[in-house]
C-alpha cells in the first residue's frame, strides 16, 4: 500500500500545531480553527476514508448534521434577548439590507475577477447569497458590539433566506449552474427554519429539563462542522487542489470587503460605533453551513460546496482576530473624537 509520506508529515505538523494552541489561554481561542485546518489537510491526504464507509456515502451525513447544528442554535436562542433591538429598527434594516444587497454582488464580482469554473464560481455566489453566519453572535460578543442587534439581524436574515437566497441565486448564478428556486426554498426550510423553530420550542417549553442537552450541543455542533468540512474537502479534493489558493484568496477578499462595506455604510448613516461593528460582522459573516447543505441537495457538493467548506475556517480565523482587536479598543472612539473636536472648536472666553 502506497503511503503519502509528505502529506502524512504535513498532517502531523498541522495536528501538532493545533494541539499547541491548547497550551495558552490566548491561543486557545484559535484551537478549533487550527484543528479544522488539520482536519482538512487529513481529508485531502486520505480522501478515501471520508467518501464511503461500508457502502454508506458519508456525504449523506451532511444534511442531518446541519439540522442538528441549527437545532442546537435554536435551543440557545431566547426571543426576549433581542426584543429590545426593535425599539431602534434602523440598525436592523441597515444590517439586513446591506447583507442581502452587498454580499451577493461582491461574490459575483469576485467570482468573475478570478475566472473560476462555473460551478466553483456559483458556489462563491451561493455563500454570498446566504444569511448571516450563526457564529456572528459570538464574534459580536467578543468585539463588544451590540449583541441584541446581532442576534436580531441574524434571525431576520435567516427568516428571509427561504425567499431571498433562491431568488438571488437564480438571478446572479442562473447562467453558471441550474438553479431550482422552489427546491432550494424547500431545502432551506428543512435545513435552517424547521430545526431552529423546533429548538426555540424546546427552549420555551422544557428549558430546565433540556439543560443537559443544551450543554452538549456546542460540542456536537463543533464536531458536526468538522465532519462536514472534512467530507466536502474529500469529495472535492481534485477541484480544491486545482483552485485551492485562489479560492482561499477569493473567500478572504469576499468577507473583508463585506465587513468593510458594512461598517462604512453604517458609519455614513450615523449609527453608533457598537452598531457599526455589529453591522460589519453581520454583513461579512455568511452561513456557510447552509451553503454546504444546499450544495449537497443540488448534488454538486464537490464543486458548489467548496467555497462553503473553505469559508468556515477562513471566516472564523479572520473574525476572531477582528473581534479580539475590537475588544481592546473603546467602543465609542468615534464619538469621543467628535466630542474633542467640538470642544476645541468652541471659542474660549
Amino acid at each position: 500500500m502506497h503511503v503519502n509520506t509528505q502529506g502524512l508529515l504535513i498532517d502531523a505538523v498541522l495536528l501538532l500545531l493545533a494541539c499547541t494552541t491548547l497550551l495558552h489561554r490566548v491561543s486557545r481561542q484559535f484551537s478549533y480553527t487550527a484543528f479544522i485546518v488539520a482536519a482538512v489537510a487529513i481529508a485531502l491526504t486520505f480522501p478515501q476514508y471520508f467518501l464511503v464507509v461500508h457502502g454508506f456515502e458519508l456525504k449523506r451525513l451532511i444534511l442531518p448534521l446541519l439540522q442538528v447544528i441549527t437545532f442546537g442554535v435554536g435551543c440557545t436562542m431566547n426571543l426576549r434577548e433581542f426584543s429590545g433591538a426593535w425599539k431602534s429598527p434602523r440598525g436592523i434594516i441597515v444590517g439586513v439590507v446591506s447583507h442581502y444587497c452587498l454580499m451577493p454582488l461582491v461574490a459575483l464580482t469576485i467570482s468573475k475577477a478570478f475566472h473560476f469554473p462555473p460551478e466553483i464560481a456559483a458556489g462563491l455566489v451561493l455563500v454570498g447569497c446566504c444569511p448571516s453566519g450563526l457564529a456572528s453572535n459570538v464574534i459580536a460578543f467578543i468585539a463588544r458590539a451590540d449583541l441584541a442587534l446581532s442576534i436580531t439581524i441574524t434571525t431576520v436574515s435567516t427568516l428571509l433566506s427561504p425567499l431571498l437566497t433562491p431568488l438571488l441565486m437564480k438571478l446572479l448564478a442562473g447562467q453558471m449552474v441550474h438553479v431550482n428556486a422552489l427546491a432550494m426554498m424547500e431545502d432551506i426550510l428543512k435545513i435552517v427554519i424547521g430545526p431552529i423553530a423546533l429548538g426555540l420550542l424546546v427552549n420555551r417549553l422544557a428549558h430546565k429539563r433540556a439543560k443537559p442537552l443544551l450543554r452538549l450541543m456546542p460540542l456536537l455542533s463543533m464536531l458536526g462542522v468538522a465532519v462536514i468540512i472534512m467530507v466536502i474537502s474529500a469529495q472535492g479534493r481534485d477541484e480544491l487542489l486545482h483552485v485551492g489558493f485562489a479560492l482561499v484568496a477569493a473567500v478572504f477578499l469576499q468577507m473583508t470587503l463585506g465587513l468593510s462595506l458594512g461598517y462604512g455604510g453604517a458609519w455614513l448613516l450615523g449609527l453608533s460605533e457598537r452598531e457599526c461593528r455589529t453591522v460589519s460582522i453581520e454583513v461579512g459573516m455568511q452561513n456557510s453551513g447552509l451553503a454546504s447543505g444546499i450544495a449537497v441537495q443540488m448534488g454538486k457538493v464537490a464543486t458548489l460546496g467548496l467555497a462553503a467548506a473553505i469559508n468556515g475556517p477562513v471566516m472564523n480565523t479572520t473574525f476572531s482576530l477582528l473581534g479580539m482587536w475590537w475588544a481592546g479598543r473603546p467602543v465609542n472612539v468615534r464619538h469621543v473624537t467628535q466630542a474633542v473636536e467640538y470642544r476645541d472648536s468652541v471659542p474660549r472666553k
